[in-house]
């Protein structure tokens, strides 16, 4: 399975804030989206997302069918391919915690096999039994963030979005997290943004860079190098040079 995106464009008002953007995320792999702030790393959640119209351009998943000897099947990504872990979480808060993922399975159990009772989901990200009946409102935004993270742990969505959520998780929830992810990605096509180098370079397959409204493949070998925070920052930092590219991005040696 991957998810292609070509020739996205994205504009607010005269700004422009994606240029073309392009590239192929590949199922099995956790990638780290990098980027500076303002350079549009939200936005282009939102247009993967639905909840902003494209300008232009087009975002496909891509299922590979090959094994039953039929060509590969693509279609236009819908918001139902989507896990979405928000920065900000958006969740009702008039409701508990346990009203919430009651509500949440009820209305997915005839679309996924869900294998786990609501405390075994609690459980999973070392929720507090006390906690599970107080109202959301309540919460703390690491604790709203475990409820995000457990949404798409139930409804399983093939391509998962989350925008900075481990920032504010405990060194233990992180780590467990960490090894969630780690197990989902076989199945699925996780993208990870993150302003932390140290993060992405822990968590991550692959690193892609968003900069000057365009995205761009970090070479893999840099990944664990030394010299690739100094390589992050320099592409970051250079306003006077052109990288960009169309297409399926372009990848930064």
């Amino acid at each position: 399975m991957k998810l292609e995106i070509n020739n996205i464009h994205k504009s607010f008002g005269e700004k422009q804030v994606l240029k073309g953007a392009g590239f192929t995320f590949e199922q099995g792999k956790i990638y780290g989206l990098l980027g500076r702030n303002g350079a549009g790393k939200t936005t282009l959640f939102n247009c993967l997302s639905g909840e902003l119209e494209l300008d232009q351009g087009s975002k496909l998943l891509i299922n590979d069918k090959r094994e039953n000897g039929n060509d590969n099947h693509s279609e236009k990504l819908a918001p139902d391919d989507i896990g979405y872990v928000f920065s900000t979480p958006i969740l009702p808060e008039f409701l508990t915690g346990y009203e919430f993922l009651k509500f949440f399975i009820d209305i997915n159990k005839d679309k996924v096999s869900i294998d786990k009772t609501i405390d075994d989901y609690f459980d999973m990200v070392k929720l507090e039994a006390s906690d599970k009946h107080r109202l959301i409102k309540g919460y703390s935004h690491g604790m709203k963030n475990k409820l995000q993270m457990l949404c798409f742990m139930i409804s399983k969505p093939p391509v998962i979005l989350l925008d900075e959520p481990l920032t504010s998780f405990d060194v233990v929830v992180a780590l467990e997290m960490k090894k969630l992810l780690r197990e989902m990605k076989e199945t699925h096509i996780i993208i990870f943004s993150t302003h932390i180098l140290q993060l992405a370079s822990d968590l991550c397959d692959e690193i892609v860079v968003l900069s000057k409204g365009r995205l761009q493949k970090v070479d893999h070998e840099l990944l664990h190098s030394r010299d690739f925070e100094d390589r992050i920052i320099e592409m970051l930092g250079d306003e006077g040079e052109s990288q960009e590219s169309g297409g399926q991005g372009k990848e930064v040696q």
